[in-house]
């Protein structure tokens, strides 16, 4: 009856992306993360409520379902239960060893740096706060200061000297995920730009999407673009690094790899071995979009090219505060704003709560130019309001 049995390990928006793109190509999809009504489980066929970090309850969730693939959709799992199931026989997508490594950031980095030779910014881990401030020494200042483990970028700032990398250290641990008070202090590189590489490991080979640029705040994505301008040389650099890393890491799915730009120079920054935030803008002008591809690539599915409809744009709708119970307003208003051959559209995340600066949803955008793209894409945004009820 089904293609697949699909258990979704994370059930955010990227998670509901992903579940609609199975469900349209008959698959059935288990959601399960560690609060309930979660955006994925509105749209999956079942859901399992249980923290991602207990072993234990991942390995009766598992056996309970008896899935063809587990697909992780955040960082924050227990991967030593993951690799112990994946041993067993159970098919991990794209890999445990992919999910292990990029559970923290120290894990990657090192990989990248230590293991693959690829250009990194100077780093080191610090797992007190005065080693924190005391990394000055070895990256210099402005140093930035990240959690190894968090979400959408939380617990990230920049220090301008040893006094605020201690602060920055505080704010770091303060908003990480997990057990393990440890950060990266890395040296600060005044890039041009930054992209995010969509790399799709597939039986067939590496393919690579138009590179997408994309702003921050936070640490946290706020817009995207496709295509980023990006020079031939550079973008080939980039994809080389991006090939050696996912076929280090193993396994077939997509991969969201990050680069700052300076210069001449593609510098690797992260990866996450899933679709990306920054990707859903391929939602409206790639074909196909970044869950489609993921999909394809973990079935083993065929991918015959990847083609985009034209310059296209992404923009969060954020929460300006806490609020239990909430509704959107504007959406009629915000759509309004496309047009013929300018098309603007909207995914809305139905999250069970907001809270201050939460995302809540993406206005998306087409049009002849990035630049008109991500003008409307914006615009769209600022019109979606989330309020009380």
């Amino acid at each position: 009856m089904h293609l697949a049995t699909l258990m979704l390990l994370g059930a955010g928006e990227l998670g509901r992306e992903f579940a609609i793109a199975a469900k349209r190509l008959g698959c059935r999809v288990i959601a399960c993360d560690r609060y309930d009504h979660a955006p994925a489980m509105q749209v999956a066929d079942a859901r399992a409520v249980f923290p991602m970090l207990d072993g234990a309850a991942l390995r009766a969730a598992v056996e309970t379902h008896r899935p063809d693939f587990l697909v992780p959709e955040i960082e924050a799992i227990d991967t030593a239960t993951l690799a112990e199931l994946e041993a067993e026989g159970w098919q991990v997508a794209p890999s445990a060893r992919a999910a292990r490594l990029t559970m923290n950031r120290d894990g990657i980095r090192e990989f990248a740096a230590t293991e693959l030779g690829l250009t990194t910014s100077r780093f080191v881990f610090a797992e007190t706060r005065q080693e924190a401030m005391a990394a000055a020494g070895s990256v210099g200042l402005p140093a930035v200061v990240k959690p190894v483990m968090s979400s959408s970028g939380k617990g990230q700032s920049v220090a301008r000297t040893s006094e605020q990398l201690g602060e920055a250290y505080d704010y770091a641990v303060a908003n990480m995920r997990g057990d393990r008070p440890r950060v990266i202090v890395e040296e600060f590189i005044a890039f041009d730009s930054e992209i995010t590489l969509l790399t799709v490991a597939t039986r067939d080979g590496v393919l690579f999407c138009p590179p997408i640029g994309h702003r921050q705040e936070g640490g946290d994505y706020r817009e995207s673009w496709q295509p980023a301008a990006l020079d031939p040389v550079v973008l080939t650099s980039a994809q080389e690094q991006a090939a050696r890393v996912v076929e280090g890491l193993g396994g077939q799915g997509l991969f969201g790899v990050e680069f700052f730009i300076a210069g001449d120079r593609a510098i690797f920054s992260e990866l996450s071995p899933r679709p990306h935030d920054t990707g859903m803008v391929t939602l409206i002008g790639q074909s196909p979009n970044e869950f489609e591809l993921h999909l394809r690539a973990i079935l083993g599915l065929p991918i015959p090219g990847i083609a985009l409809a034209g310059p296209s744009a992404s923009a969060a709708i954020l929460a300006p505060a806490d609020i239990a119970e909430y509704r959107y307003r504007g959406i009629a208003e915000a759509l309004a704003l496309g047009a013929a051959g300018e098309p603007v559209d909207l995914r809305l995340f139905a999250k069970p709560v907001a809270t201050t600066g939460r995302r809540m949803g993406v206005a998306l955008a087409r049009a002849d130019s990035v630049e008109r793209a991500v003008e409307l894409a914006a615009r769209a945004a600022e019109t979606v309001t989330v309020e009380p009820r």
